[in-house]
């Protein structure tokens, strides 16, 4: 995941986390001082936190290489061999293969070029249900903490 957003990116996560576990405990602190109960331990917070900024990270790399997906699927790479180039291509390493029809070598390439084309299409729908994989595995724990945080504080 931290290679999608760039190793650079890792320790100014590390910073925010640290913050978020001070700013955290002071409220923890203060929250203790004026009801006088054994708080929330930081540690259980920050774990709490922590997951719940892992799996909402997991869900939108998800959601965006899905939506790359879909622009493949809909519009898939095109080929990029000219008719010109791929006559002039060799067919085979035996040399056995020699069309002199100009038909059937466009309807060589032809077949060629849709093949190409549903590979890729192929692909893309591979990748498709590769990224709902990231949206649909971490979801569910995303809105487990987050119901759980937001009914009560992280006991």
């Amino acid at each position: 995941m931290f290679a999608a957003l760039g190793f650079g990116l890792f320790p100014l996560i590390v910073i925010v986390f640290v913050i978020a576990g001070i700013v955290e405990t002071k409220r923890v602190r203060a929250a203790q001082s004026e009801q006088s109960e054994v708080g929330v331990p930081v540690i259980k917070t920050v774990y709490v936190y922590l997951v719940l900024f892992a799996t909402l990270m997991m869900t939108i790399g998800g959601t965006v290489a899905a939506f790359m997906a879909i622009a493949d699927l809909v519009a898939p790479a095109s080929y990029y061999q000219s008719f010109e180039e791929y006559l002039n291509m060799p067919k085979s390493p035996a040399g056995n293969q020699t069309t002199t029809n100009i038909d059937e070598a466009k309807k060589s390439y032809d077949k060629l070029v849709a093949e190409q084309k549903a590979s890729a299409r192929e692909r893309a729908v591979n990748s498709l249900i590769k990224s709902f994989g990231w949206i649909v595995i971490p979801l569910p724990v995303f809105i487990y903490f987050q119901r759980r945080v937001k009914g009560n504080p992280v006991t």
